[in-house]
């Protein structure tokens, strides 16, 4: 594409949530720090809500990086499950075997020992579930129930739930209210100032491989700061499409023109379009 153009050794601005391009913003920083100092303390459950496109997901992958010794991490990416099969996914992330015919009771029991056995060897054990807003309620319980297996001094399990905000409109439901008190740590991750946004872009830029002067001019980035409103992943759709703009004109700098160009071609920002003619 246009990597040999610019001087890159990869794409910068793909969708994927790739650890590598990870920039340590504010906003990313602090919900990080509230998990680690939540596990710390042994709190039950830790909840992280940001809008779509904000970077729960990488926060997710980068945390399963950060947990070493002593924790031992589970990971459910798509938790949009029954009851018994949410423990059933715990379970095959523990490494039990559990047989398609063993009852709810037999595979609590299940989980229940392999998590003292854990906690025995001096592990601790976290749970992350991504898109936990997916979760239907009984699942929801189901995972509350997992929660109540505890010694006398301390939580077999932990969970760390990153959600949109319908999560919250979820949890607030008088049914859910037991496991709403449980959730003592908490953290709302915000979109990008125009700053940061211009900090990510050069970031992930040189973590490509680009070492010339500003590929991106001034106005360009305060364009697609602007249009984006600090959501990264609209920030890597805008830039993407800036780029291959650049480049289709052979030049060597993104400008505005191929920023407006981008917008023009990107429904997630078409409501700002109006308003980028008129910028213009």
């Amino acid at each position: 594409m246009y990597e040999q153009h610019f001087g890159f050794s990869e794409l910068p601005f793909t969708l994927t949530p790739n650890t590598h391009f990870y920039l340590n913003a504010a906003c990313h920083r602090n919900a990080l720090e509230t998990v680690i100092v939540a596990l710390d303390t042994m709190e039950g459950f830790i909840k992280i809500v940001g809008e779509v496109g904000t970077g729960k997901t990488l926060l997710c992958r980068r945390l399963l990086n950060e947990l070493t010794a002593p924790y031992l991490t589970a990971y459910i990416p798509n938790p949009l499950l029954a009851p018994t099969d949410l423990w059933r996914a715990l379970a095959d992330e523990l490494g039990i075997g559990c047989q398609g015919t063993q009852s709810k009771h037999e595979i609590l029991k299940s989980i229940n020992s392999r998590l003292t056995e854990l906690a025995a060897e001096g592990r601790r054990v976290v749970l992350l579930i991504d898109e936990a807003q997916a979760m239907p309620t009984k699942t929801i319980e189901a995972l509350r129930l997992l929660t109540n297996l505890e010694t006398e001094s301390s939580k077999l399990l932990q969970v760390v739930l990153f959600g949109q905000p319908e999560l919250d409109k979820l949890l607030a439901s008088e049914q859910l209210r037991q496991l709403r008190q449980r959730i003592t740590f908490q953290d709302y991750l915000q979109p990008l100032d125009p700053p940061a946004v211009a900090h990510y872009i050069q970031h992930r830029i040189a973590l490509a491989g680009y070492n010339g002067p500003d590929l991106f001019q001034r106005r360009a980035l305060k364009l697609v700061a602007k249009s984006s409103q600090g959501i990264p992943r609209v920030i890597n759709v805008v830039a993407h499409k800036a780029l291959l703009s650049a480049f289709g004109e052979g030049v060597g700098a993104v400008e505005a023109r191929h920023v407006r160009l981008a917008v023009k071609d990107t429904l997630a920002v078409r409501p700002f379009w109006g308003w980028l003619r008129s910028w213009a």
